[in-house]
């Protein structure tokens, strides 16, 4: 998952796109709802939002318009190594914060947990691995997670490969060949969802590649829009963009999977992304915005911890309709409080920093 967090050079004199701020942190949430709703519904055609993991598909593309947009006409003069700093700085942070969770999570569940069947070396191994995003999938309790202490950060893996070749070949090509480029990422995307039937996977070691291709194209895709400007002005606001955006995720799962899933991902969160882009947002939905952006990478890289331990009390307790219902909502508004104080006091007193230490440096 990437963030709209273009530099503030930049932002003195280009537009910010608040509504994409605004549906990011929709899609971080509904990521958070669909994941608790994995454990209650193992059969996903049972799940009112069966589809929330398309979310990543959406921050993929919508990370491609970001990047273009922040970066393709500065990227030259800062320099691999200074784009490569600021993107370690925007975004390790929270990975290192989510990987620390994730490991007192593992050791510390109240509810359950094999921590017996794991030596102290692999533990220590799985959690380093973590903190680097050294893809590492052998914990069978973390269900063989790419990174068994914070498994969104399988995501954050592949933004970190997109930014690399982004870094070194896309922001150079000319847009014929990126067109091409996309094209055949829009074929891999097809294979993925007629071989395994649907494109939930990449988080996993068994299906490590299919995040290759959901990477490939929906940052491509969003680096399209950038470069052709396909922004389609409109009027329908935070609202109605929300509304087309949830639609998306409670979609019904079926065995048409593998047809819908591409759809949607090929041609339909682009054109969310071009509309959001150029939806007229009003002045008092702003903050609302502003905070669900700010918000959505903290919730998105923080809260898996707290799924570990939810699934072994669902688990081991089997709770009622009503006892589910309160807890999730509880732990939901806990988790985006949480997030909120993790981005308060860690991951932007960190941030800003190792930014100052850096305009030092450089100056």
């Amino acid at each position: 998952m990437n963030t709209i967090n273009i530099p503030e050079k930049t932002l003195q004199s280009k537009q910010h796109f608040e509504i994409l701020d605004g549906l990011r942190g929709i899609a971080a949430f509904a990521v958070v709802v669909f994941h608790f709703m994995e454990w209650i519904y193992t059969d996903p055609s049972k799940n009112f939002l069966g589809h929330g993991f398309l979310a990543v598909d959406f921050f993929f593309c919508l990370s491609g318009f970001v990047i273009g947009y922040a970066y393709d006409d500065r990227i030259a003069k800062m320099g691999l190594r200074n784009f490569f700093i600021a993107r370690i700085i925007r975004l390790h942070p929270l990975v290192i914060a989510g990987s620390i969770l994730g490991l007192l999570a593992f050791l510390f569940d109240p509810f359950g947990g094999n921590l017996e069947l794991y030596s102290a070396g692999k533990i220590i191994l799985t959690f380093i691995c973590s903190l680097f995003l050294v893809p590492y999938p052998f914990i069978a309790d973390r269900g063989f997670n790419l990174f068994s202490f914070n498994a969104p950060a399988w995501s954050l893996f592949w933004e970190y490969i997109a930014n690399i070749v982004y870094a070194l070949v896309l922001y150079r090509i000319r847009k014929n060949y990126l067109v091409l480029l996309t094209i055949f990422s829009a074929m891999a995307i097809c294979y993925v969802a007629y071989n395994s039937g649907n494109l939930l996977g990449g988080w996993s070691g068994p299906t490590f590649w299919d995040g290759c291709a959901r990477i490939s194209y929906s940052f491509l895709a969003g680096l399209l829009i950038y470069r052709f400007n396909w922004i389609i002005k409109n009027k329908l606001g935070f609202a109605g963009l929300t509304i087309l955006l949830l639609l998306a995720f409670i979609m019904p799962f079926s065995e048409w999977n593998w047809i819908s899933e591409p759809l949607v991902v090929l041609f339909y969160f682009p054109l969310l992304i071009s509309l959001g882009a150029g939806a007229v947002l009003k002045p008092e939905l702003k903050k609302a915005c502003v905070f669900s952006g700010k918000i959505s990478y903290p919730l998105y890289m923080t809260h898996y911890s707290v799924l570990w331990m939810f699934g072994n009390y669902y688990v081991n307790y089997k709770p009622d309709s009503n006892q589910l219902v309160l807890v999730i909502v509880t732990a939901v508004i806990l988790l985006v409080g949480f997030a909120y104080l993790v981005m308060t006091f860690f991951d932007m007193p960190v941030r800003n920093y190792l930014n100052n230490k850096r305009i030092k440096i450089k100056s």
